[in-house]
């Protein structure tokens, strides 16, 4: 099996579900007590919380491709980075690496492209909803996103923020992004990007008609596959 290095921490929340699903896939496939093979570097999340209300996010990148090159050289022969929004300085990490990138947002649309679902709810940071990062890789796949207004993207920032990130889940929050979903399926979205890694905690495929794509999974099932693949 291939070693996996994982970029964790943003937050610790998601990546323990990060950290639990590999295994789980890994052991499911191969049987007995196997494991994943993995190497983490845990960032500090609070740092770059607030590089991220500062605009930094050349430094955010630069801690970042250091973590990404300190699991290189401890044996990861692939980075993970554990979290949707960080994705925005994914080319930092890419040009200081020599080894694959599993992208999530890659992952994301593979699954909405086997579903063939065209136009897509997305949920996530406030910066994953109003940066283009996201929004134009996914055109990029054909895949036209739906994104919720100021108002609504400022709640489920908040949430995200104030109680995913520290393990809180809130029956009034859950209701809000039911209801914030039931609204972009009246815009046209035929399925749901839970395009945080939090967001998974919260809200599932239960809780809704709307197919969900849950990029802590689907992220996490990459993960997976590199790990297996000879």
């Amino acid at each position: 099996m291939k070693t996996l290095g994982i970029i964790g921490g943003m937050s610790p929340e998601s990546t323990v579900t990060y950290y639990s699903l590999i295994n789980q896939l890994v052991n499911q496939a191969k049987g007995g007590n196997h494991s994943a093979p993995l190497v983490m570097v845990n960032i500090e999340f609070e740092e770059i919380v607030r590089l991220q209300k500062q605009g930094e996010w050349q430094k955010a990148g630069e801690i970042l491709a250091t973590a990404a090159q300190k699991l290189t050289q401890i044996g990861a022969e692939g980075i993970l980075l554990a979290t949707n929004t960080m994705h925005k300085v994914a080319s930092h990490i890419i040009e200081a690496i020599d080894v694959p990138f599993l992208h999530i947002i890659d992952a994301t649309a593979e699954a909405i492209k086997a579903k063939q679902v065209k136009q897509i709810a997305l949920l996530g940071t406030q910066f994953t909803m109003q940066d283009h990062f996201y929004r134009d890789l996914l055109l990029a796949h054909n895949i036209i996103p739906i994104i919720p207004s100021h108002a609504q993207q400022q709640e489920i920032h908040r949430i995200i923020f104030t109680e995913l990130c520290i393990g809180k889940s809130n029956p009034e929050s859950k209701q809000f992004y039911l209801d914030v979903i039931a609204d972009l399926e009246k815009q046209g979205a035929q399925g749901v990007i839970l395009g945080c890694t939090e967001i998974g905690l919260l809200i599932n495929q239960r809780d809704a008609t709307l197919p969900f794509f849950d990029t802590t999974t689907l992220h996490a099932h990459k993960a997976a596959e590199f790990i297996l693949t000879e």
